[in-house]
């Protein structure tokens, strides 16, 4: 019998769930059992879950769960140096050279467990089965209007915090909108096409925020862009990788432009192949912008957990995205799962 155990996010503002109860009661009807721990801030409280089927055990109880038990969370487990013997399922964040993502390995490596990383979890033409992107792209374009509207009457983005749903968000939005200006912005997306982007023009169509939307065709000549510093906002949507044309070099803080603000939705300003290089270090909720120029203002928003703003509407649509594939774990040499694993069989370290 496949056990499955949900553990509780130990990262600070990290409301979301990889599953509903509703999918805990199918796993439960196919024969699973699972697990899930109690949490304080998780945005779907213990009881739906233990009502589908659940067995309750206590917040960050894991380690001591059976070792046949495969773990299921979705950010980072608390910083230890102890093995892990367990199968994990997560975003482990550790196939780049992250120093964090090798100290990971080498627990997994320790303790003879295996990472299934959520990011790796591919159909058969690498396309990822389950991710947060549309909501990253939603939740980015709105603070990155937030910040628009805050620069507009002389100040910079205040702080963030989750909000309980879209409508409750757009409403806020609006109304710091029109206090700033009687006239909306107008906005660039690259990217536009994908998951992200397409978070992002939804928002800003609900805004009234006209937006330009290229993808691949419109920047397959690498650059440069000027289009983009004629634009009130920029949102990047496209991960930095190898080839990556620059779209915003340095020198944009002090080229004439009408670009005020930079929606770094993709966030890796530390990669060397980051198309924005008017920054280098991610933003936080506490400081949703960096003011990359002060004469006139430039501020990049680079938030890297933005679909945790809203937990309840990412957790349900991963959740959905996630969940066929979560039926299939009693074959974990085949399909997603043994693809996943080969990735991780591909990075673990020597022990």
């Amino acid at each position: 019998m496949t056990h499955l155990w949900i553990r509780a996010e130990s990262r600070a503002n990290e409301e979301r769930v990889g599953i509903t109860p509703e999918g805990v009661a199918k796993l439960v009807a196919k024969g699973f059992r699972v697990t899930i721990e109690d949490s304080a801030t998780r945005i779907m409280p213990s009881a739906p879950f233990v009502a589908a089927g659940a067995k309750l055990a206590e917040e960050g109880s894991w380690p001591e769960a059976p070792q046949d038990a495969i773990i299921f969370g979705l950010k980072e487990l608390p910083e230890a140096d102890t093995p892990l013997i367990h199968r994990h399922i997560m975003f482990g964040h550790a196939y780049k050279g992250q120093e964090a993502g090798a100290r990971l390995l080498q627990r997994f490596a320790a303790g003879g467990g295996a990472l299934y990383d959520l990011e790796y979890l591919v159909e058969e033409n690498g396309r990822r089965v389950a991710a947060f992107g549309y909501w990253a792209g939603y939740a980015g374009a709105a603070v990155s209007l937030f910040a628009w509207a805050a620069q507009k009457q002389g100040g910079t983005c205040p702080p963030v915090s989750t909000w309980p749903n879209s409508e409750s968000l757009q409403t806020e939005l609006k109304a710091a909108l029109d206090r700033a200006s009687s006239e909306r912005p107008n906005a660039i997306v690259i990217g536009a096409m994908g998951r992200v982007g397409t978070g992002a023009r939804d928002l800003c169509k609900q805004m009234g925020v006209v937006t330009t939307d290229w993808d691949m065709a419109e920047t397959a000549s690498g650059g440069p862009f000027p289009q983009i510093l004629e634009h009130d906002l920029f949102f990047n949507c496209i991960l930095a990788a190898p080839g990556c044309p620059v779209f915003v070099p340095a020198s944009a803080k002090t080229d004439l432009r009408r670009l005020a603000v930079i929606g770094d939705i993709a966030c890796d300003p530390q990669s060397e192949f980051s198309p924005v290089k008017v920054y280098d270090l991610e933003t936080t909720w506490t400081h949703p912008v960096t003011r990359a120029y002060d004469a006139p203002p430039l501020d990049v928003m680079a938030i890297d957990n933005l679909p945790s703003l809203l937990p309840l509407e990412s957790s349900e649509d991963f959740a959905g995205q996630l969940l066929p594939h979560l039926e299939t774990l009693n074959d974990l040499d085949g399909g997603v799962w043994g693809r996943a694993f080969d990735t991780y069989s591909q990075h673990k370290p020597e022990v």
